[in-house]
């Protein structure tokens, strides 16, 4: 009974702690269906695919979303034109670099700016490597099937400025909601289902098991790395807990947990599997996890 209540009481709390921003990311996603045109993206979007890259590991500043929020927003730019690797590094940093995220990590680490630069700059680091390596990979969009006609319906949609711009903005507001209705139910199932996931294994595995894993420093990272995964915390919440197991593990390991649970979750992993082929989502955790792993023993080395 008691494990019941427990595991309730997490899976509650992860659905109302993901909710707000998700909500605030099919909003933007529908803004973005509505208002952003191809015809803008390509202007702007830079056409080498390193400073398109650096670029998408920028924009995560503009915009306030957490993991769970960021995926339909990145379909979403996808859709519109933006290239995978630009979208991906977006992705990857967006939840990591935003303010709201880099000032709850200063106060969680007492008010301290060394730990937010090191968090901000691990996450650009891992996002650019992985992007490039997939625009290699990935020369086209690797979406699933009921995804790759959207492009096209997109495009069809606000193919002509002139015809987009005389629509009344009533319209064009309402056609954000319907948007974001649409996107909400979309990603929600798979909320629920990776909160459901993630709350039965924080529940039946208990963490003292795999701190006692944490002996070396590739060993620490990689624990770390799993508990981020297992937790799924939100990205607004996790440096807090990150800055609890301070006398436990070092600073590379504790980059570790800061930057690949935001980018890499159960949650988002759902998610992305809903709108990404299999085999592309566990080519993008494999890069994530290795570029991760080789940041913290870096960041380990140097701040150690």
């Amino acid at each position: 009974m008691v494990t019941f209540l427990q595991l309730n009481t997490i899976f509650l709390s992860m659905i109302m702690e993901a909710i707000p921003f998700i909500l605030l990311g099919v909003i933007v996603s529908g803004l973005i269906q509505t208002f952003l045109s191809e015809r803008w993206i390509a202007r702007v979007m830079p056409r080498n695919r390193y400073a398109a890259s650096l670029l998408g590991c920028g924009v995560g500043l503009l915009f306030p979303a957490c993991e769970c929020g960021i995926v339909p927003i990145t379909r979403r730019l996808l859709k519109k034109g933006v290239p995978l690797h630009a979208g991906i590094a977006f992705m990857l940093t967006g939840p990591i670099i935003n303010p709201i995220v880099l000032f709850a990590t200063y106060i969680a680490f007492g008010n301290d700016w060394h730990m937010v630069l090191v968090r901000g700059g691990a996450a650009i680091v891992v996002a650019y490597v992985t992007a490039i390596i997939l625009s290699f990979l990935y020369p086209k969009l690797p979406m699933r099937l009921h995804e790759d006609a959207m492009p096209e319906i997109a495009a069809g949609a606000d193919a002509s400025m002139t015809a987009v711009s005389r629509i009344p903005m009533h319209r064009r507001l309402y056609d954000v909601m319907l948007h974001a209705i649409d996107e909400f139910f979309s990603v929600g199932k798979y909320l629920v289902l990776g909160a459901f996931i993630a709350a039965s294994m924080q529940t039946f595995i208990p963490t003292s098991s795999l701190m006692k894993l944490g002996g070396n420093p590739v060993t620490a990272s990689l624990v770390m790395i799993v508990l981020a995964f297992v937790m799924s915390l939100c990205s607004e919440a996790d440096a807090f807990i990150a800055s609890s197991f301070r006398s436990t593990f070092s600073i590379g390991a504790l980059s570790a947990f800061l930057v690949f649970g935001p980018m890499i979750d159960i949650k988002n992993t759902l998610m992305l599997l809903g709108v990404f082929r299999g085999r592309f989502v566990l080519v993008l955790i494999g890069l994530v996890v290795a570029s991760t792993l080789g940041v913290s023993l870096l960041v380990g080395r140097l701040f150690g």
